[in-house]
């Protein structure tokens, strides 16, 4: 526990941080990846290079400041990065290089300001936050490897099928190399792909949502090639898989994670809406609703470029077909081609929303972050309230 001291001292440095914690930030991963370099074995580097995963610690940094005294109420955003650090494979050893490094960002960035009073102070929250997240993740390794079909760390697998669903989306049907059972998962959970591709110095980890139901001797991903626009470079990873691994390839997986699941024990209407590849935890959780009795009623609404662009759009009309009375599916398409039919030119908006859904629904959706945004802010106009709003971020944690 933190002495009342320390707490106040941590207290006073909230407003620092909020104008300076990105740059902190910065300077911490700068600082640690020149330390330990071989820690961008497991960093995202297109993350780093975009500012998201500065953004995101420095947001996590400043939560943690601001609840220093009562941090269970952060434990939601504890549990949500610890299920991430999981399925990358953050060991306890890792804490102390990223606290050595934190403090010396804080020290380089606020110069003569951060006094040997606030580094202390920081060094026994940094302490007692960083025990947090070991024991979490400690019980997470351990159910990841005792549940039927688990294990711990990386595991091979086979790429069975690989099947083009879109221009830009192909689904990877994956088996374990060596035969035995798999690890169950909630709809919506993901797995992590670690490849290390030829003339690449480090290997690239990514997590991939698991885009069908469970209960299958197989994992599906079904994964968007990332091309190069806007200045940014093509996705190392995702290029990698859509080029180079074929059927019969070998891919390093880490079981499933992540706690953006389906809430199966609830009996109101549900409410499903992905724009492009976000399509993937959604179908996950579509197929689940579908297959697991409920008789709840389910809209599915998926926003794409044009055709060309949407996968799976013949597999979720076949469920719409098979499933009359009980599902109902929309698509929306920004910029359909010539002759293309679709539900809704452009973008999914209120007015339109509110005619093809139930404001008393569960709302599920994931996608670009403009479209996330958009979603939360109509959803929040319509008075549905948080606890009925799920969303999950590709990539860290944003804001919406």
């Amino acid at each position: 526990m933190l002495d009342a001291k320390t707490i106040e001292t941590i207290k006073s440095t909230v407003p620092v941080l909020e104008v300076h914690g990105q740059t902190i930030t910065k300077q911490f991963y700068q600082m640690m990846f020149k330390n330990h370099p071989e820690l961008l074995n497991i960093f995202n580097h297109a993350n780093q290079r975009q500012g998201k995963q500065p953004a995101a610690l420095a947001n996590a940094v400043y939560a943690a400041a601001a609840h220093i005294d009562r941090l269970e109420e952060i434990l939601p955003v504890v549990k949500d990065i610890a299920q991430k650090h999981r399925a990358l494979g953050i060991m306890p050893e890792h804490y102390p290089i990223v606290g050595e490094n934190l403090l010396a960002a804080i020290k380089t960035v606020l110069g003569d300001a951060a006094t040997d009073e606030i580094i202390d102070a920081w060094a026994k929250a940094y302490g007692v936050i960083a025990d947090v997240f070991i024991g979490v993740e400690a019980e997470m390794y351990k159910d990841a490897e005792q549940q039927k079909g688990g294990w711990r760390g990386w595991r091979k697998f086979v790429v069975d099928r690989k099947v083009k669903e879109s221009d830009v989306i192909t689904s990877f049907y994956l088996k374990p190399e060596d035969g035995g059972d798999i690890a169950s998962y909630k709809p919506g959970q993901y797995i992590t792909v670690r490849v290390k591709p030829e003339g690449q110095e480090f290997t690239h980890l990514r997590h991939y949502s698991l885009s069908t139901s469970p209960g299958h001797d197989y994992y599906r991903i079904s994964v968007k090639r990332e091309d190069a626009v806007n200045g940014n470079p093509a996705g190392v990873v995702s290029t990698y898989l859509h080029e180079k691994i074929n059927e019969g390839g070998i891919l390093d997986i880490s079981a499933p994670a992540g706690n953006f699941v389906l809430d199966q024990t609830k009996e109101i209407p549900v409410v499903l809406l992905s724009g492009g590849v976000g399509l993937t935890p959604m179908v996950s959780m579509l197929e689940t609703l579908l297959e697991d009795g409920s008789n709840r009623d389910i809209v599915y609404i998926h926003a794409a470029r044009c055709g060309s662009y949407h996968a799976m759009k013949e597999h979720i009309d076949k469920l719409t077909r098979e499933h009359q009375g009980q599902l109902r599916s929309y698509h929306v398409y920004e910029s359909p081609a010539e002759g293309e039919s679709c539900d809704k030119t452009g973008y999914i908006d209120l007015p339109w929303l509110k005619t093809v859904a139930d404001p008393s629904a569960d709302f599920y959706f994931c996608g670009p972050l403009p479209f996330m945004r958009a979603i939360n802010r109509a959803l929040k106009e319509w008075g549905v309230p948080e606890e009925r709003i799920h969303f999950e971020f590709f990539g860290p944690a944003d804001s919406l």
